[in-house]
């Protein structure tokens, strides 16, 4: 005798009306203790006490979780690899131009300087943030150079948009913050061109 298994039903799975709450308090606490590489969408569920497909429902992927339960401003996960494909000839001002004018809007400014120097200050939230840049960011980025050292080009690009992002909005450092934005991205854009393709 074969044991038959009740159909599963479709539509949202069960989870009370606080699984969203306290999936981004177990996502807080699972990044924080095995950073971003270490956490799974699986660890988080089991710490929430819900199923993994709640979670998938309320934030899709692990980058999703991650961007929500830390306050990520921007997601250069989801946006860079449309820009790194775009025309090669453009990509180092497309990549700055992205970056700045997401900084010019104040609530994404307040936000990403808040995390910013919450990641400089912190042993917690240096390695967690960059756990996160490294494989949703440098890492897409170097899969779509094809070169044997794509990985240090796509750094140094992550570097050069850091101090930029630091001396900019954090440090607030004269003529960088008042600069127009277009200057900027005529005089880096270059930089970040060359770090990817020459």
């Amino acid at each position: 005798m074969t044991e038959q298994r009740a159909p599963r039903k479709r539509g949202r799975p069960r989870g009370g009306s606080d699984s969203r709450e306290r999936i981004i308090g177990a996502a807080v606490d699972e990044f924080g203790e095995q950073g971003y590489d270490g956490s799974t969408v699986r660890s988080i569920a089991s710490r929430a006490g819900v199923d993994s497909a709640l979670v998938h429902h309320y934030f899709g992927t692990k980058a999703d979780l991650f961007a929500e339960a830390v306050g990520i401003p921007l997601r250069p996960d989801i946006d860079v690899p449309g820009i790194v494909a775009g025309p090669r000839g453009e990509v180092g001002e497309r990549l700055v131009r992205y970056v700045l004018e997401a900084f010019e809007q104040p609530d994404i400014r307040r936000r990403g300087v808040m995390l910013m120097r919450t990641a400089i200050g912190s042993r917690l939230t240096t390695p967690l943030l960059a756990g996160f840049l490294a494989r949703e960011l440098i890492g897409k980025i170097a899969k779509t150079l094809g070169v044997a050292d794509a990985e240090l080009r796509a750094a140094l690009v992550a570097s050069q948009i850091a101090g930029l992002l630091l001396t900019r909005y954090v440090l607030k450092l004269a003529p960088m913050a008042s600069a127009p934005v277009d200057d900027i991205v005529a005089r880096v854009g270059p930089t970040v061109q060359r770090y990817l393709f020459e």
